[in-house]
């Protein structure tokens, strides 16, 4: 399509909606312009065409028949427009809400609570995609993304969504221990992190222990380094939000406690409207944090 060969879409717009009123102060309420431009854009027009499209008639417009041939087409094209954008609309509202999280967060906080969504939201389809790598959410199609750090994505706006507070953590049988006191040389035991955790090493300073030296045993996934934490095989350093079952179950012991030092997991969007789905799975989500 060569748009050069068509005039403005304002004028077009213009002249459809004074061909639909038959009255160019009528046509300007609709588009909330003023009667001056109106007649402007209908100017254009016949100076483009170069034919009169309406003339004046007592104190309306009647159309040409050139007038009226353009007013059909630009109906009929409008319309086309107008259809596709409601079914565009449409297909947002109704496709699924595509979140975009890390595993450990998917398998450790948010699946134990998603049986309370599904009861309460029957109708919002929710497609979770895990995974370590930071998504691009335009590009991946990503209406929600929930990520670890301070909050600040450049682009993106984002939420505290629950304050990641840290456990060191252990099975009972492991030691005899109950804290970091009473553990000894920390680098005496073997710790286990997963894949992609800078968040665990960052707490390894806090508790005096530099793991870029010490090294860890290092886990394809957050669910296999608890596995081996609760097999007695070692240490770990988790997040606090996303042990908390193991904690009360008793499967797991906290031998240290710390302060998220401004991490946590943040809800994460795009700064543009949700679609409706999207914007109860993320009311839900806040509920389901306080």
């Amino acid at each position: 399509m060569d748009w050069k060969q068509i005039p403005s879409l304002a004028s077009l717009r213009a002249f459809e909606a004074l061909a639909r009123h038959g009255s160019l102060s009528a046509a300007a309420r609709e588009l909330n312009v003023t009667h001056a431009a109106v007649s402007q854009h209908l100017r254009q027009l016949e100076a483009d065409f170069g034919e009169p499209l309406a003339l004046r008639e007592g104190q309306g417009m009647a159309l040409t028949e050139a007038g009226h041939e353009l007013a059909a087409a630009l109906g009929e094209g409008f319309a086309m427009i107008a259809e596709g954008v409601a079914r565009m609309r449409a297909r947002r509202g109704q496709r699924p809400v595509v979140v975009a999280l890390t595993p450990s967060f998917a398998e450790s906080w948010l699946m134990p609570r998603m049986g309370g969504f599904w009861a309460a939201h029957p109708e919002v389809e929710v497609r979770l995609v895990p995974g370590i790598a930071l998504s691009d959410l335009r590009r991946d199609g990503i209406d929600i993304a929930i990520r670890f750090g301070g909050g600040s994505w450049p682009g993106l706006e984002s939420e505290m969504l629950t304050a990641n507070r840290f456990a060191v953590v252990a099975a009972p049988g492991y030691t005899k221990a109950r804290s970091l006191e009473d553990l000894g040389k920390l680098t005496a035991h073997d710790w286990f992190f997963s894949t992609g955790a800078s968040e665990q090493r960052l707490w390894g300073a806090v508790v005096g222990v530099d793991f870029q030296t010490v090294g860890a045993r290092e886990m394809a996934s957050n669910g296999m380094v608890v596995s081996a934490v609760r097999a007695g095989l070692g240490l770990s350093i988790q997040a606090l939000a996303l042990i908390e079952p193991d904690l009360q179950s008793g499967q797991l012991i906290a031998l240290h406690e710390g302060d998220a030092a401004g991490l946590g997991y943040y809800i994460v969007t795009r700064p543009e409207p949700l679609s409706p789905g999207a914007q109860t799975f993320r009311r839900w989500l806040r509920r389901a944090a306080s």
